[in-house]
């Protein structure tokens, strides 16, 4: 009986038309790709957002010892409660500025709207500009500390050699007295510091200062 002559058959060998999986390959490639993209774009808008978000959310809690901005003096008037208000200043490297407050400390009735002025002198011979950061200590009484008018909130701008007083009218919250966690509290410290600014905006000339102080609260 003759034998069929077996045919050795390699079984690793692959079909020779199988090619999906280089396809299939690229195609996920594309797909991480895009999501990376998406993350880091995401990322980038995100650290852009941040620090107007920060701000607002600092404004709008006193967290970080953010101070509130109030439009006229609390509706319930003052406590007898007493409280001691420091006052700090500071100037950042690059603005030649004498900056100090007119009094250290003062001691006010909680509710009390009251008026300090800090001094400020350009030591410099050209016309420099700056603008002031603040914020107030313990940091968890910014949300109760109320200012009403602030040089803060503009940029400062002066001629060589200028001397400006600046108010500050503010007032503690009588709300403060309500939160037990600070029944133990007897001083408060606001502090200001003055960066330089280097685009400055052109702007008129500065009242006197007689009639700066006859114009305040």
């Amino acid at each position: 009986m003759d034998h069929e002559p077996t045919i050795s058959r390699d079984v690793s060998a692959k079909p020779a038309n199988l090619k999906p999986a280089k396809g299939r390959g690229l195609g996920r490639d594309v797909v991480v790709a895009s999501i990376c993209g998406g993350v880091v774009a995401l990322m980038v808008g995100a650290s852009y957002a941040a620090v107007p978000f920060y701000n607002w959310f600092c404004r709008a809690t006193g967290f970080n010892g953010t101070t509130q901005v109030a439009t006229s003096a609390p509706a319930n008037g003052p406590i007898a409660r007493k409280i001691s208000v420091r006052f700090d200043s500071n100037v950042a490297p690059g603005l030649p500025w004498k900056f100090e407050p007119e009094q250290s400390e003062i001691e006010v009735n909680i509710g009390q709207v009251v008026t300090v002025f800090y001094t400020v002198t350009n030591q410099a011979a050209r016309t420099t500009a700056g603008q002031a950061a603040y914020n107030v200590a313990p940091l968890t009484v910014g949300s109760y500390f109320q200012k009403i008018n602030c040089f803060c909130f503009t940029e400062q701008t002066m001629a060589p050699g200028e001397k400006r007083e600046m108010p500050v009218v503010f007032y503690v919250d009588p709300s403060i007295a309500e939160d037990h966690e600070n029944d133990g509290l007897n001083t408060i410290t606001l502090s200001y510091t003055f960066y330089p600014v280097k685009d400055p905006v052109v702007k008129p000339l500065a009242a006197s200062e007689d009639d700066k102080r006859k114009g305040n609260l």
